[in-house]
């Protein structure tokens, strides 16, 4: 607990300042909560009620009942309706957004969020195998500058035992969210399964994983350096000179790129990963000189000639290749990766990450594709089979074909399936459907 007063008191505070800590009611964030209220900072309690839970108005209700009890300013808010994009990033993205309005509402440029070593240890164990940049393998920082804001973390030294074991000695309340005990999700099976394993083998290993993060950070920052000065050469007006780009040490090379592609993520870095980098040098390093890469949130890097433009109007670009990881919004509909299902049309496809080469891409090209039809002998043209499907020629132009990255055919979702699909009875380790837009079929 010293080191985290000892954070906490270097953070230049003034006794006339808000400070905003966002505060879900969970142990972490409730220890955080009185913690800061013991030193008797003028608090601005935030809250976001996700309306995902049954007991999700209670939780708000606890919230702000606790912050009335101790004198504390409560601000809370809820989301009511969700996009069709990623639960856990627009929620993500909601929190981040209000909080900010919270900090503009009362002229504070501190926030104040619970995050752990635990946390800390989770995020660079997923990144690690998930793939990242050379700063998102250093997970998050126990300060981070933003335009017109800090965000402050002091519970990066502590697990999360010893922050409920303290709450339950203080006699702090909390409530828990009966969703983190659950291995549905990605994360709670690294909080669940790898933690445990690591901590039995080193108590004290949130402290090594701290050490990790800030030599990352080090060295990122130094390597940064370097980098910003051949991107100041070489990037202008989101433009890429690649005559000189493919001159440069491959290591400079792709910090540059991940510089470059970070700038359209200020606040969204783990949406870009190793795939994408990668998937970006193959376009550059390809005979052909003229192609587009699509990128998440609507980013697109195209190839001209010796010209890499990175822009959000793909309006004049008709051919396109997206990295797909875990959904896409298609014309014709949603695509994306389930855990299980019992369709067998042609709207699911089931398939053994061992029969292709990850990652995955959605393209709409088709020129002189051909795909092995599910139960056909030999090949067929993909324009083949539109015409035979009856697919009008502007809907051929905008249909999502699904490729690995060797550009084998894989699946045109809603009309045929290859032979990589695997039948219920056998193998596989990857199941994608396509939930379809009637109007547009």
């Amino acid at each position: 607990m010293d080191c985290v007063d000892r954070f906490i008191d270097s953070i230049s505070i003034d006794s006339d300042d808000y400070i905003v800590v966002a505060c879900s009611g969970g142990p972490d964030s409730m220890f955080l909560l009185h913690l800061l209220w013991e030193k008797n900072y003028k608090i601005v309690c935030a809250h976001v009620n996700h309306k995902v839970r049954k007991i999700s108005d209670d939780e708000y209700e606890f919230v702000k009942k606790y912050c009335e009890d101790h004198n504390i300013i409560f601000e809370g808010t809820e989301i009511n309706e969700y996009s069709d994009d990623n639960f856990h990033d627009y929620a993500r993205n909601f929190r981040y957004n209000y909080f900010e309005s919270i900090l503009k509402k009362y002229n504070s440029n501190l926030l104040f969020t619970a995050h752990h070593g635990d946390d800390l240890i989770e995020t660079i164990l997923m990144r690690l195998v998930r793939g990242s940049s050379l700063k998102g393998y250093a997970g998050f920082r126990s300060i981070v500058k933003k335009d017109n804001y800090r965000i402050i973390r002091p519970l990066i030294f502590l697990t999360k035992n010893e922050i409920e074991e303290k709450a339950k000695e203080l006699n702090i309340p909390y409530v828990i969210d009966e969703s983190n005990l659950e291995d549905h999700y990605t994360r709670n099976r690294y909080r669940h399964v790898v933690l445990p394993f690591l901590k039995s083998e080193e108590p004290n290993v949130h402290t090594k994983f701290l050490n990790f993060s800030n030599t990352i950070y080090e060295v990122s920052d130094y390597l940064n350096k370097e980098v910003n000065k051949y991107k100041e050469e070489m990037y202008h007006n989101n433009v890429l000179n690649l005559k000189e780009f493919i001159k440069l040490d491959r290591l400079i090379e792709r910090l540059l790129l991940e510089s470059i592609i970070s700038d359209w993520y200020p606040d969204d870095l783990f949406l870009i990963n190793n795939n994408h980098i990668d998937a970006i040098f193959k376009m550059i390093n390809n005979d052909k000189k003229n192609a587009t890469l699509a990128l998440p949130s609507n980013v697109y890097v195209i190839r001209e000639y010796d010209k890499l433009i990175i822009t959000r109007d793909n309006k004049a670009f008709e051919d396109i290749d997206v990295i797909f990881n875990d959904i896409y919004e298609s014309e014709i509909g949603t695509i994306k990766i389930v855990d299980d299902s019992t369709d067998n049309s042609n709207y699911t496809i089931r398939l053994n990450s061992k029969d292709i080469k990850l990652p995955l891409h959605i393209i709409n090209r088709t020129d002189g594709l051909k795909m092995n039809v599910k139960n056909m002998v030999g090949s067929k043209k993909i324009n083949d089979i539109f015409i035979d499907m009856k697919i009008s020629k502007s809907k051929r132009d905008i249909w999502p074909i699904l490729v690995d990255d060797e550009d084998k055919v894989i699946w045109i979702p809603g009309l045929k399936k290859s032979n990589l699909d695997v039948v219920n009875c056998k193998d596989y380790d990857i199941i994608i459907t396509c939930v379809k837009k009637e109007e547009n079929i």
